[in-house]
């Protein structure tokens, strides 16, 4: 890992994940923000729907575009899963036991977590 820190890993993985988000979903998040807990990552992404995935998702009265938003861009990452979990296995030398994704069609925000086989070991300050 180089001897960087907790926040330089962070922000390394938040640019990687906006990098996947934008070659492989076509589009990235206005904002990317990443927390290493333990032995897990949490990324949250804002603003990551298109127009019209928004548009799509706000059918009045029908939850059939918000389930199909979702669907498919749960879809979408798990094709694109073993990419981003050599990127975060690279980034912190643990293997990405598990990978577990949310989206919201309200907020547009979307979570990814990774379970990692161990705690990374990150130098304190």
């Amino acid at each position: 890992m180089k001897n960087r820190t907790k926040g330089q890993l962070e922000a390394e993985i938040s640019e990687a994940v906006i990098r996947f988000e934008k070659e492989f979903m076509g589009r990235g998040p206005l904002e990317t923000k990443t927390y290493i807990i333990d032995d897990m990552v949490l990324v949250r992404l804002r603003n990551v729907l298109t127009q019209a995935e928004l548009k799509l998702a706000d059918v009045h009265g029908s939850k059939d575009g918000r389930e199909l938003v979702k669907r498919v861009r749960i879809a979408l990452l798990e094709q694109g899963r073993p990419l981003l979990e050599e990127v975060i296995e690279n980034i912190l030398g643990v293997k990405v036991k598990s990978l577990h994704t949310d989206i919201s069609t309200v907020t547009g925000e979307r979570v990814i977590l990774f379970s990692l086989a161990t705690t990374p070991d990150i130098p304190q300050k």
